[in-house]
């Protein structure tokens, strides 16, 4: 009834978590430079060609895809704890109290999150979620399919129309990482989060297609499912690269879109495949672990390690961002390129990488995680 220990828990999403949380400093890093003109899609306006080559691959391959990924893991966890409590003889509605009490623990984590570190926080987003999945705990496969290709056309249009006006070099939202008080950044960010969710409305339908592949147990038993995980891989991938490339080439200064119906249909692509790469990157880390097995060497213990203590590697990244980036702090965010700030976003990575591994041969869990648990199930240990 309790949490699930560490024996048992599956590779594949650990694995999935641990290497996904390269990609999600990558997208958060960047967003951390100001104080030069800003151009398609908020990103600043590089002059260096490795610059510019690294802004193509982050737009292209990064940002929009990463996050979906976890939203599909998230949606699966809260499958999983629920079919789990229900298998320890668990009522159903007591169970369905247990994951809406860590979801409500998990928006105030972000809301501490924001407050403290950064206004693009998803914690909060993933608890509201998770409400909506436990409400939808007994609806039909086939609605849940239907409702996640409905939404990604609501995806299409505001992510559309969230960039669709050219960009006149200056800032037009997360005014705080330009705010040189930090009592004022601390002010503008709750404000700030509130926006956040119209940039990641695709981490919906990513949920409704992982809570339909949980209840199939795909990643649980991906030799069953090989032939879906790889078909998922090649599609999903493909997608993205190139649904992502058209605005990864104007945020690189390599196309310039002409006129606001381009920055639209641009932007809505972005958006849409995005979807579809998170769940490709799924489908892929899945045949990776599929692989794998049993044979588990140091580097994949050490990701998986920082995959099963996501929300503190997570939350250790925006700390190293803020005392680096951000200009109350060091302020390298005013003169790194993106190119610089790529290498600070995967030495962070990597360093929360060891420090996950040496909890794990410590035989300790992430203290954001230990935190979230007792308060989720302090009810079960009573």
């Amino acid at each position: 009834m309790g949490p699930v220990r560490g024996l048992e828990r599956e590779l594949a999403p650990d694995l999935a978590r641990g290497l996904m949380l390269a990609l999600i400093a990558l997208a958060n890093s960047v967003v951390y430079l100001y104080g030069r003109p800003y151009g398609v899609r908020q990103h600043i306006v590089e002059e260096g060609m490795l610059d510019r080559l690294v802004s193509v691959f982050d737009v292209a391959v990064v940002d929009g895809r990463a996050y979906p990924m976890f939203a599909a893991l998230f949606a699966y966890g809260v499958v999983r704890v629920f079919q789990r409590q229900r298998a320890a003889g668990v009522s159903e509605g007591e169970a369905k109290r247990l994951l809406r009490r860590r979801s409500r623990w998990l928006i105030v984590f972000g809301f501490v999150h924001v407050v403290l570190l950064f206004p693009g926080d998803v914690l909060g987003l993933y608890g509201v979620l998770g409400f909506v999945l436990v409400a939808l705990i007994r609806v039909k496969d086939r609605t849940l399919l239907v409702a996640a290709a409905s939404w990604s056309v609501v995806v299409a249009l505001v992510q559309g129309a969230a960039y669709m006006m050219p960009s006149d070099g200056e800032r037009s939202f997360f005014f705080s990482f330009e705010t040189t008080d930090p009592l004022e950044a601390m002010a503008l960010r709750p404000l700030e989060w509130l926006m956040t969710p119209l940039g990641m409305l695709g981490v919906g339908c990513a949920a409704l297609v992982g809570t339909w592949a949980a209840r199939r147990g795909v990643i649980t038993d991906p030799a069953r499912h090989r032939a879906l995980l790889t078909l998922t891989a090649a599609v999903g991938l493909t997608l993205a690269l190139l649904g992502g490339l058209p605005a990864g080439l104007a945020v690189g200064g390599f196309w310039e879109p002409e006129g606001t119906a381009a920055l639209w249909i641009t932007s809505a692509l972005h958006g849409v495949t995005g979807i579809a790469g998170g769940l490709g990157y799924a489908a892929l880390i899945g045949l990776v672990a599929l692989r794998i097995g049993n044979r588990r060497g140091p580097m994949v213990l050490a990701i998986t390690a920082c995959g099963e203590r996501s929300l503190s590697c997570y939350l250790f990244q925006s700390v190293v961002f803020v005392a680096l980036l951000s200009p109350y702090t060091l302020g390298l965010g005013e003169t790194l390129g993106t190119a610089e700030v790529a290498v600070i976003a995967l030495a962070t990575w990597v360093v929360s990488v060891l420090l996950a591994d040496l909890l794990r041969q410590a035989g300790v869990r992430g203290p954001a995680e230990v935190l979230l648990r007792r308060l989720t199930y302090r009810t079960a240990a009573r």
